[in-house]
């Protein structure tokens, strides 16, 4: 089983390796839902990881709904991740009625070439799941993140555990949003998934000696992967595979 880190910095994504994931999304902005990383961000977790690294491809905040320079931009920025030696990336476009857009999604698997390619939480907005589900099986998308079409993984654990069986392994069904290491087993036990997506974020405290109002007002501090929480969904996991 893998546990995935949705890592908002090149530091989240260090914490993520010596926490024991076994795999980075490398993104920023995760009080939007996530975006793009810097080619800077991209080329220094390449350097420093030796676990798996897939960036997210997000232009925007907002829907899944993208116009032809939107498109361009991931393209390109898929192209950057393909010279940077990344593993793979994240994205998710759909159309106007809600389904997934095999067309724009077809281009970007192209530009992503032999990089493995994951679809993002877009899936829970579209209009028939089930539907979506075998549209990524047919594009050749190797997984998908989903809660389940619900606020978190674990309510909408049971329509997860359908997908996982309606992809019969063709596709990876990885749930994510509010996992935790209190919830990641019981969540493996309904879901029978064998991939799991967190952030295992902590505010940490500014460094800053020079504190005004304004900066207590902003929260101060970095928003990061906490390495304690990682190894306790680790360990989680871990528990439960040694009881099968």
């Amino acid at each position: 089983m893998i546990l995935e880190i949705a890592a908002n910095s090149v530091a989240s994504a260090l914490a993520a390796q010596d926490g024991g994931a076994g795999r980075v999304e490398l993104c920023t902005a995760l009080e939007l839902g996530g975006l793009t990383p810097s080619h800077a961000q991209i080329a220094l977790a390449r350097e420093h990881l030796h676990i798996p690294l897939y960036v997210l491809i997000r232009p925007r905040a907002g829907d899944f709904l993208y116009s032809d320079l939107e498109c361009e931009t991931m393209q390109r920025d898929i192209e950057t991740c393909a010279a940077l030696d990344c593993d793979g990336v994240v994205f998710g476009v759909l159309d106007a009625e809600g389904n997934v857009d095999a067309a724009r999604c077809r281009a970007l698997i192209a530009a992503a070439g032999k990089l493995g390619v994951t679809f993002h939480r877009a899936f829970d907005l579209t209009r028939d799941p089930s539907t979506a589900l075998n549209d990524l099986i047919e594009l050749g998308c190797e997984r998908v993140l989903t809660s389940g079409a619900q606020t978190s993984a674990l309510e909408g654990a049971q329509l997860i555990r359908q997908w996982v069986e309606l992809s019969a392994g063709r596709l990876v069904v990885m749930p994510g949003a509010g996992v935790g290491a209190g919830n990641i087993g019981k969540l493996q036990q309904i879901t029978g998934a064998s991939e799991f997506h967190a952030s295992a974020k902590r505010q940490h405290s500014s460094g800053m000696q020079w504190q005004p109002e304004l900066l207590r007002d902003m929260q101060g501090g970095e928003l990061r992967s906490d390495v304690e929480q990682i190894r306790g969904m680790v360990t989680a996991l871990n528990a439960v595979a040694a009881s099968r």
